[in-house]
């Protein structure tokens, strides 16, 4: 896709999904046999369920239908959101990781899986896990020094908020 098309693209959806109260990710426009893929990666701080990204796959589809940002031949639209392991590129994308597990690869070479515990202008706080029952050490990285960074899937961590959310429920049900 030249980048033309690419910006004319951003340019043309942008706002619709900004309208949506979403924030466009990515586009990207593959060949598949004969017909066009415009695959969009749409997001938000409180994530996108599935009700948001149908009403912004419905407009974006309704505005593409209107113009010829696609040309005549056939294409298909998906819309979806970034996924489970996600690569972290903009400040944004930092912030909606905090309290998640991230890989990192720095400037210098060297390797990090940490947690992101927060995040400011200039870098993130992490929270490197201890490894054979040492604690877990803290680390400041700054963006300049983060070449790379992918949020990684946990299977065996605990959320918080569901161990807050079943202590209240069995302290409503002691005092009941």
């Amino acid at each position: 896709m030249s980048t033309t098309q690419s910006e004319r693209l951003r340019e043309l959806l942008e706002p619709l999904v900004s309208s949506q109260g979403l924030d466009l990710e990515e586009i990207e426009v593959d060949s598949v046999g004969r017909k066009r893929v415009l695959r969009v990666v749409v997001d938000s701080d409180e994530g996108a369920d599935l009700d948001a990204v149908a009403d912004v796959s419905r407009a974006l589809s309704a505005k593409l239908d209107e113009t010829d940002a696609m040309g005549q031949g056939e294409y298909t639209l998906e819309v979806g959101t970034p996924g489970a392991e996600r690569e972290l590129r903009e400040h944004r994308h930092y912030v909606r990781a905090v309290e998640r597990l991230v890989k990192f690869q720095l400037t210098d070479g060297d390797e990090l899986v940490a947690r992101i515990i927060a995040v400011d202008d200039e870098g993130t706080d992490v929270e490197v896990p201890g490894v054979k029952g040492r604690r877990p050490t803290a680390r400041r990285l700054a963006f300049e020094d983060i070449a790379k960074a992918r949020v990684q899937i946990e299977f065996n961590r605990k959320d918080k908020k569901a161990d807050t959310a079943d202590t209240d429920m069995k302290e409503e049900e002691e005092e009941a």
